[in-house]
């Protein structure tokens, strides 16, 4: 097909989703190969230059966990949730926010456009509460285990994401969230990526994952 006619053939898509807002979440083998992720980058790029609002939040369980063991801390999940005391906490805003996130924004940058990295504590984004003891079931034996510092999001504030897309910057999000009493909490990035979505009256959610989610069996979608 010649440059002329995809570029004819996408138009009703660009006029239809310009100037709306667009939130991607990045996680999965997005976040671990390198390929998969700058290509990624490269197309959100091209979503901001033909008109569209682009937020970027990532997740980064591999890596976290990668990190704990590399530290001889060996990580622990209740229903798909880290447990996270006070050491782990400060793991993993090391790696979401200090690598992962930096990562992203240069990657942004290299593509010739500009972004900011923030996390959800960042301007209040994500205000949380620390998630209440989870009831799980070891053999016979059903018990109560305390997540440590892993919250649920009460409140989202997006005016710091409307102030750097309104001057043309591309957010990139770290899901970590802040308390009533100033201290960080550990995000599930799906569920920071819904609750931005739904505060900003995103057009458009797009989650990027290679786990299994909501799926239809009985049609193509």
């Amino acid at each position: 097909m010649k440059r002329e006619d995809v570029l004819m053939e996408a138009l009703p898509y660009i006029q239809k989703f310009y100037g709306r807002t667009i939130v991607i979440k990045l996680g999965g083998h997005a976040m671990v190969d390198q390929n998969i992720l700058e290509t990624v980058i490269r197309d959100a790029v091209l979503l901001r230059y033909v008109g569209m609002k682009v937020v970027l939040v990532h997740g980064g369980g591999p890596e976290i966990t990668a990190k704990m063991q590399a530290m001889g801390k060996e990580p622990r999940f209740v229903g798909g949730l880290r447990i996270t005391d006070a050491e782990t906490l400060e793991i993993a805003q090391m790696v979401l926010v200090g690598k992962i996130n930096d990562g992203i924004v240069s990657l942004i940058a290299n593509c010739g456009t500009r972004a900011v990295g923030i996390s959800g504590n960042d301007g209040n984004l994500l205000i949380a509460r620390k998630m209440e003891p989870q009831r799980v079931r070891v053999g016979e034996v059903e018990e109560e285990v305390d997540l440590g510092r892993v919250g649920e999001i009460e409140e989202v504030d997006p005016e710091v994401l409307h102030c750097l897309l309104a001057q043309n910057y591309i957010p990139v999000v770290a899901p970590i969230a802040i308390d009533r009493q100033g201290g960080s909490l550990n995000i599930n990035a799906d569920t920071a990526a819904a609750e931005i979505a739904i505060a900003l009256q995103a057009f458009k959610l797009i989650n990027l994952t290679d786990v299994d989610g909501v799926m239809n069996a009985d049609r193509t979608m």
